[in-house]
């Protein structure tokens, strides 16, 4: 950084031929998450301030990221969050409604996909449907990037887009198609999932836990697919042998997913959105990540007898005198 950017606009001060007026001040990060492994993104942040901020240069940095752990850390409170009185932070997820947006979209790109086609149906006033259009913004639950991949994958030309939106608009996790409509939000799913796993299952203390179980028990439990167990993390954490603040710990990495609400004891856990969920209720989609419900059910019993035999003796054995 220091190469690319700091020592040329060092240069260009030092010889006068600097534009001030003209010479551009924003630096744009997209995707920081992306970026391979957790010590690489905490470096590149702290390289950021020491480059940027700590040599007094003219630039405003702009970062877009998943609230994964090295960007919240570096955000957090003093002393351990170097970035917490430099930078401004913009929770998107916690505001914003992109509902509207969302619906302007699919509208919009629809039809001029629609018009472009050679199939007649796409090409009338009627397509999509307002129907067809709430059925998608419902499904993307605010999230962009849902819409960017039904809008991706209906515009395929070698295809009808209107049988192409029908095969969305019915697909169910549990029916059993050939196509993929989904299979970019898919990919990003795994992608994360699969971090979030390998980061937490390396952790000394969790050893022997395996996070996309207990991830899809959390889940199910707020469907009420596991029955007899009230939906709040302290509740979870005992039945599943979970230290106090063990689901919290667990979501460490799966902040993008995933946000808690409510306060103790009356915390509880959810997805920002379905899709998501689905995600998890499906083997095709989620492959190597998918968990039976069966084995969850298996797992939870399990845990919870393991819970009794540790609170009272299995056997009450009196030596006589």
């Amino acid at each position: 950084m220091d190469t690319l950017v700091v020592t040329p606009f060092q240069h260009l001060c030092a010889s006068g031929e600097l534009d001030r007026g003209s010479f551009p001040h924003v630096i744009l990060i997209d995707g920081l998450d992306e970026c391979s492994g957790e010590e690489n993104q905490a470096e590149l942040l702290y390289t950021m301030k020491q480059c940027f901020l700590d040599n007094d240069l003219p630039f405003r940095i702009f970062i877009a990221s998943r609230p994964e752990w090295a960007i919240r850390s570096a955000l957090d409170s003093e002393p351990e969050g170097h970035l917490c009185q430099l930078a401004y932070h913009i929770k998107l997820s916690d505001k914003y409604d992109a509902t509207a947006d969302i619906r302007r979209y699919l509208w919009r790109r629809l039809q001029d996909i629609g018009s472009r086609s050679h199939d007649r149906r796409s090409q009338s006033r009627l397509w999509p449907t307002k129907e067809d259009i709430e059925k998608l913004v419902a499904a993307a639950s605010g999230q962009f990037i849902y819409a960017a991949t039904v809008v991706k994958y209906v515009s395929e030309r070698r295809s009808s887009p209107v049988d192409r939106l029908r095969t969305i608009i019915n697909w169910t996790p549990e029916g059993g198609q050939q196509t993929r409509p989904f299979e970019l939000l898919d990919n990003l799913y795994r992608n994360i999932l699969s971090t979030a796993k390998e980061l937490y299952e390396a952790v000394d203390t969790n050893q022997g836990r395996d996070l996309t179980l207990l991830i899809r028990a959390h889940q199910m439990n707020s469907t009420h697919r596991i029955g007899g167990v009230e939906n709040t993390t302290r509740n979870f954490d005992e039945i599943v042998g979970l230290e106090e603040g063990g689901s919290e710990v667990l979501c460490s990495d799966l902040h993008s997913l995933i946000f808690f609400r409510g306060k103790f004891p009356h915390r509880e856990m959810r997805f920002y959105h379905q899709s998501f969920s689905e995600f998890l209720d499906s083997e095709s989609r989620a492959q190597h990540l998918f968990v039976s419900e069966t084995r969850v059910r298996k797992y939870v019993a399990e845990s919870c007898l393991q819970k009794q035999l540790q609170r009272e003796p299995f056997l009450d054995v009196c030596e006589s005198p």
